[in-house]
């Protein structure tokens, strides 16, 4: 992909991409967040009951749960992470000269942007893959550590794969914080974008409500991480298929 080519259009077009990039923060990749981490939340009411909302997700069947992953959540995902990308590129960082609550704000979320985009390739490989084809998974995936996710077994398999390293551990919840911090510092610098609070007084109240939001959203999100971590020993050691 020509990023230079991408960046000159960014230039021409810049009012028009960055809405568009904070729209797709918001629906569906903020939507899916907060629905992701919330069925993950689930194992705290036991194994069970994930299995069961994992089930009614793939009672969709595979084709047409891949259709609507790469229509709703990949693709939207990834034209987000080059976009922002391109942002980052751009941006000039000087906390040094300037090292305000704002300026370090505005860092974060440059970084953690890069973090999480970094995350979820990571985790979408190693849990399915990245593509739902046998060949691919049996010669490429799996070999390298990839699609280890059981949808019939979920919770053994997301626990085995926590249990096996605690760097993998300490990955997800650096994934999970950088995720949540991205998503609610985001929607405050959404409503700046589209003007919902305007005046230094307004973004200062909004400030309460996203602050709010983030800490409820990382709460469930580090709520499941736990879960998974304590799923008892009996699943964790099922065979992952």
């Amino acid at each position: 992909m020509d990023i230079p080519f991408l960046a000159s259009i960014f230039g021409k077009h810049e009012f028009v991409v960055r809405r568009l990039h904070s729209l797709l923060g918001l629906v569906p990749i903020g939507g899916f967040l907060c629905f992701h981490l919330a069925t993950n939340a689930s194992i705290l009411d036991g194994s069970e009951t994930f299995q069961m909302r994992v089930n009614i997700i793939h009672q969709l069947g595979p084709i047409t749960l891949s259709v609507l992953e790469w229509c709703t959540i990949f693709l939207p995902i990834l034209l987000h992470g080059i976009i922002g990308l391109i942002i980052v590129s751009r941006g000039k960082r000087n906390l040094r000269h300037y090292p305000y609550l704002e300026n370090w704000r505005y860092t974060l979320q440059r970084v953690t942007g890069v973090v999480v985009m970094a995350f979820i390739l990571f985790h979408v490989f190693q849990m399915h893959g990245w593509f739902r084809c046998q060949w691919w998974t049996t010669h490429v995936a799996r070999p390298f550590g990839g699609a280890q996710f059981d949808w019939e077994h979920a919770a053994a398999s997301v626990a085995t794969v926590l249990e096996g390293s605690i760097i993998f551990a300490a990955i997800y919840f650096l994934g999970i914080v950088a995720a949540v911090y991205h998503m609610a510092n985001g929607l405050w610098t959404m409503g700046i974008t589209w003007g919902v609070w305007t005046t230094p007084r307004a973004q200062r109240w909004a400030n309460i409500p996203c602050a709010l939001f983030g800490l409820a959203l990382l709460t469930i999100g580090l709520g499941a991480l736990l879960g998974f971590l304590n799923v008892p020993s009996p699943f964790v050691g099922m065979a992952i298929r």
